[in-house]
Formats: C-alpha cells, structure tokens, sequence
C-alpha cells in the first residue's frame, strides 16, 4: 500500500447520531459498503476519538477502504466529518503544533498496530486530527467518485492560520489565479507549489458566512455528477448549504447529510487539471 507525504490528508471519518442512518444515506449517496468490526478491530484504525464503547464501521467502495462511520460517544460533541493529516512522528508534530500556537486536544495515543492518532486544534479552533501510520497507512482509495478528493480549512485569522500550517507541516501556499478569491492552496514541504501539487487549502470564512461559524475543515468527496449527486441528497433528507457552482477545477457544491454532518462534492471535468491528491510510492 503507499505512503503518504507527510501532511497528506490521509483518512476521514463522521462520528453521527444515528449510524444506521448514516450509512443508509452514504451508502445510497456514494455506493458505500460497509464492513464488521469488533471493539477489538476498532482498536485498529485511527479513531481514539469514538469512544471506549463505539463501534466505528469503516466504509468500502469496490472493496476499498475509503472512510470510517461511527456512532457519537457524546451527544455534546458536533455532528462532523473530521480528516487527518499524515506525519512519521505523531509526538513531534504534537510538539510543533503546540510551539505554533495551537492546541493539543489528545496526546499521542497508539491505536494497536495500525498507528498512533493525535487530535488538535489551530490557532482559529478550527479540529484536525494526525495519523503515524503503522499497518494501516490511511485511504486505499480516493481521488474516484464516491471517495475524498480534497479539503480546506475556513478560518477567521489567516495570518496565524497560515503561519501555522506552514511551521507544522511545512505548507507552501499559492493563491488561486482568480485573485478576487482569498484562498491559498497548499503544497507540501520539498514540491514545487502549484495546483499540480496542491493537497489541500485555505479558506477564509467572511461576512457572507454566519457571524457564529467557527474554524472548521471541510471535506469533499470526488462524484461524477454534481447536479445529481445534490438532488439525491435532497431526497435522502439532506440540505444544500451552497448550490452547485462551477470552479476552475469543477463543479461542486456545499452539503449537509441528513443528521447535520457538513461536506462537499466536486465533479472534475478532467482529473488531471484538478489538485493533485496522489501519494508518494
């Protein structure tokens, strides 16, 4: 299986209300199935987040793993898809995270032979997670529809955000070359930056949205149609928060699925002009 680059995004989970419901809707939505796990084999993917008593269940497409559905362990906690970053030492990017200001929410926790997780938070609040890979190095799959294809994170301070980014991973940000977006995409340390090296993004979360948006990450799934993909969603009881527009890289749109859990979907025109999400070999 390949690795990832270090900062990669490499792995994304939803922790819902009702995880029947979740993965009717996913399942129906993407083509997702779903396959058993025990507490013990739930030990071994990269969720310390779920709870002692969850279930997570991780969610295949053509046999590949491609995310992971779980039940919330506290209904305080927000209905949300989470992603995590690749790092080859959990410890010492907990440690640079820390120096650049933002927060450690969980320490370094192995998660049996698969790796070792790390949840944080930036400096705008916005919760990410780290995954030291071990057996399991993360996707199996993305990039094709029905998988995760990109994200970005929404912020209210840019300046610390971006500070932040580049002294954890190393971030290189080019700004898109429509230039009335303030929108940095984000390149891995030792690439050249650009769109053909692109893994993920900086947003900035303006008046447009609602005064009580927090920092957030938010992720996208790869479809083949966006249009359809959100009337589907409409049926299957979700919201459109952003109707489908068109981008450089495709046509996309802002969703939420039927309990909440905020994402996005995009329909390249043509895979190799969109941000790469490939990994090293």
């Amino acid at each position: 299986m390949a690795a990832f680059t270090e900062g990669a995004p490499c792995w994304v989970d939803a922790q819902l209300p009702d995880l029947e419901a979740g993965k009717r809707f996913y399942g129906e939505l993407f083509g997702w199935t779903y396959g058993k796990e025990t507490d013990e084999e739930a030990a071994g993917k990269p969720a310390e987040r779920y709870g002692h008593h969850a279930h997570p269940t991780p969610a295949l497409l053509d046999g590949k793993l491609v995310a992971v559905l779980a039940p919330k362990s506290d209904g305080r906690m927000p209905t949300t898809w989470g992603v995590y970053f690749s790092t080859a030492d959990a410890t010492a990017t907990a440690g640079k995270i820390r120096n650049a200001g933002g927060q450690v929410i969980t320490a370094p926790t192995p998660v049996g032979r698969a790796g070792t997780t790390v949840l944080a938070a930036d400096p705008g609040g916005a919760v990410f997670g780290l995954w030291q890979p071990g057996e399991q190095p993360g996707f199996e799959l993305q990039g094709s529809p029905g998988s995760f294809c990109w994200t970005e994170v929404y912020t209210r301070d840019k300046e610390a955000v971006d500070r932040f980014y580049t002294e954890v991973f190393g971030f290189q940000g080019t700004p898109l070359p429509d230039d009335t977006v303030d929108y940095l995409m984000w390149s891995p340390a030792g690439t050249e930056p650009g769109e053909d090296t692109a893994i993920g993004g900086r947003s900035v979360i303006t008046d447009a949205f609602p005064a009580e948006m927090p920092g957030h990450f938010l992720v996208y799934f790869s479809v083949e149609d966006c249009d359809t993909t959100v009337e589907t969603v409409t049926r299957l009881g979700g919201r459109v928060t952003a109707p489908p527009f068109d981008i450089p890289y495709g046509r996309m749109a802002v969703l939420t699925d039927n309990q909440g859990a905020a994402f996005a979907v995009l329909a390249e025109p043509d895979t190799t002009s969109a941000p790469s999400t490939t990994t090293d070999t």
